[in-house]
């Protein structure tokens, strides 16, 4: 996820009042430290019961293991409602910051310039 916090700056174009919620297994505690000591300008939710069952509302799938396929990233929309999501993000992966700006470009448009 730290690439995606590097790339804020150029999808959020200085904010954009979206929200981002990435979704992880990892106990509560754990995120809270990580998001800290990362600086990261998005949330996580935690699947602290580590069951998958929040991966899968939202699209995500378990291996064969139990373990987190890939990350699940949720838009949430300037008016609180969620505005996509993003089941598998990979986030080495430049095109999964495309989908993801075209997400946000979506629910934010870029205000237009005024006629002359």
């Amino acid at each position: 996820m730290r690439a995606y916090r590097d790339q804020y700056a150029s999808l959020f174009k200085g904010g954009r009042n979206v929200v981002l919620v990435g979704i992880s297994n990892d106990p509560v505690e754990e995120l809270a430290s990580w998001l800290k000591d990362e600086d990261f300008p998005f949330l996580f939710a935690s699947d602290a019961a580590n069951d998958g069952a929040t991966y899968t509302a939202f699209g995500g799938g378990l291996r064969d293991n139990n373990m987190v396929d890939s990350r699940t990233v949720i838009v949430v929309g300037p008016d609180g409602r969620i505005a996509g999501v993003i089941p598998q993000f990979q986030q080495v992966d430049p095109q999964a910051y495309e989908e993801l700006q075209a997400m946000i470009d979506a629910v934010t448009p870029e205000p237009e310039e005024p006629q002359q």
